[in-house]
């Protein structure tokens, strides 16, 4: 469900600004000056919607749209065929997310949400409070962009710019351009397409933009920041299991979970979603040390079927599982960091024999998901962590990028990272949206030019040419409807 405070936030502001435009707008005396006010800046106040339109860019938009004329015009012409093809792509893309979703539903599986190319994002349910800036700003640079490639579009085709604007509906910021309606309908199907595509356009240009400067972060920051040495610890959750005086801190460097190397963040999460699939693994323990460390213990069975062997209130000491040629189930109360430190990996006793020394391969005996896991962070003593690896995942934050000086900030690569993901994820997300054949979208004109340009000599009629857009304009504003209200339905109901 949504959080209540969120609600309550949200209502209450769009209530407290809807009741001061209310009331200014029935007062007697500040009727007039406030909307002599509103007009002066461009301003429109309507429930859960205000707007800002302005004229102070046009002079720069008809820069660029006169900026050399012949590479807009294939600039533009790319775009429209790029625009039609992201048309039905969107189609296509939008069906098979509702049979996701419509699985889900019926089958009642979890994991299917996280292979759902398109999701509702509701702030403070799915998109974390700490992340609105980056969803925020990403939204609007987006909408702005979308917005500045129909504008320079519109004037490359020679119609009539009146003005830009930024709103905010609800909470979603967007942008818009005024074009004179009457030029519109004036020039032909083709040069309308070029307008209605290049927003669609300008967003699928920026999410590759985003991504090249995220597959070059590396050698843009290379004279800043190194990698490749490990994963640079940059935040470290309270309630964290690694938080401690024998946990991670920022500025650790990890190189290692179990014998799994960690060159970066994604070797981190590959190598966490190793050993949360795979069996816990055992270390090598020699017979005199076994012998030497364990001490007698009552042993009982979990609910779960596993053993434990250690008293509860020992916080130094796990149960471990290990085998000799006569049992197969031999328990032992052991000091958890002295059994691991300088102990090598194994899976079984085999894998222990080494110079004629008897040993064994002890394993600790956990919960079923529960881990031991050895995080080497050097200089500092290996951190040991029990419990699932996930929780180790999402309570710490790192950053592959290691600063080449003390005085520059860890912070700032993670925040382009973050930043470039969401400008790829929301510009990408807003291409598709708008590409759908919906009312009120830019696929509606998008189809409506495209009809126009290809179905007039099969369909002479205009009326039959404009009966056929409605009924697959109608189909597609079912098909996105039923994807908003079935995704926001598994987003806060479930």
């Amino acid at each position: 469900m949504i959080p209540v405070p969120v609600v309550v936030t949200v209502l209450g502001g769009w209530c407290a600004v809807y009741l001061a435009d209310t009331l200014l707008k029935s007062s007697d005396s500040l009727k007039a000056s406030y909307e002599d006010w509103l007009l002066t800046y461009g301003l429109s106040v309507s429930p859960f919607h205000l707007r800002w339109q302005t004229a102070l860019f046009n002079r720069q938009f008809y820069s660029w749209g006169r900026w050399k004329p012949k590479f807009l015009y294939l600039w533009f012409s790319v775009g429209m065929v790029f625009g039609i093809v992201a048309m039905f792509g969107s189609v296509i893309l939008l069906g098979k997310t509702l049979l996701q979703t419509l699985t889900q539903m019926l089958t009642e599986a979890p994991k299917a949400q996280n292979d759902r190319m398109l999701q509702v994002v509701v702030p403070g349910v799915n998109l974390p409070i700490s992340q609105l800036t980056y969803f925020f700003s990403a939204i609007l640079i987006s909408g702005v962009i979308h917005e500045v490639g129909h504008g320079v579009a519109a004037i490359r085709e020679q119609v009539r710019f009146n003005g830009f604007g930024i709103f905010i509906f609800i909470v979603y910021p967007g942008a818009f351009v005024d074009l004179f309606t009457t030029h519109l309908q004036l020039i032909s199907p083709v040069q309308q397409l070029r307008i209605f595509c290049a927003g669609v356009w300008h967003n699928f240009v920026l999410g590759v933009a985003s991504f090249m400067v995220l597959f070059l972060l590396p050698a843009i920051l290379f004279p800043f920041y190194y990698t490749g040495v490990g994963a640079l610890v940059t935040e470290v959750a309270e309630d964290s299991p690694a938080n401690g005086p024998r946990g991670l801190f920022v500025g650790d460097l990890v190189t290692n979970l179990q014998d799994c190397p960690v060159y970066n963040v994604e070797d981190w999460n590959s190598c966490l979603g190793d050993i949360s699939e795979k069996s816990q693994v055992g270390y090598c323990v020699s017979a005199a040390t076994l012998q030497q460390l364990s001490f007698p213990a009552r042993v009982y069975r979990r609910l779960d079927g596993t053993v434990e062997c250690c008293s509860n209130n020992s916080l130094t000491d796990i149960c471990f599982s290990y085998s000799n040629k006569l049992d197969s189930h031999l328990y032992a109360c052991l000091p958890a960091r002295k059994v691991i430190e300088a102990s090598k990996v194994c899976r079984t006793n085999m894998d222990c024999h080494k110079d004629f020394v008897p040993s064994f391969c002890v394993t600790p005996s956990l919960e079923n998901q529960t881990r031991l896991i050895r995080v080497k962070h050097p200089p500092h003593i290996d951190m040991l962590y029990v419990g699932h690896p996930m929780h180790l995942q999402y309570t710490v934050s790192l950053s592959s990028f290691v600063p080449r000086q003390n005085f520059l900030s860890i912070d700032l690569p993670v925040v382009i990272e973050t930043f470039c993901k969401y400008l790829i994820s929301l510009s990408g997300a807003l291409a598709v949206i708008n590409a759908v054949p919906c009312f009120a979208l830019d696929g509606q004109w998008i189809l409506n030019s495209f009809l126009e340009a290809t179905l007039s000599s099969l369909i002479v009629e205009k009326h039959n040419r404009e009966l056929v857009g409605f009924l697959i304009l109608l189909a597609g504003s079912a098909l996105l409807a039923a994807n908003v209200a079935l995704g926001l339905w598994m987003v806060t109901a479930r």
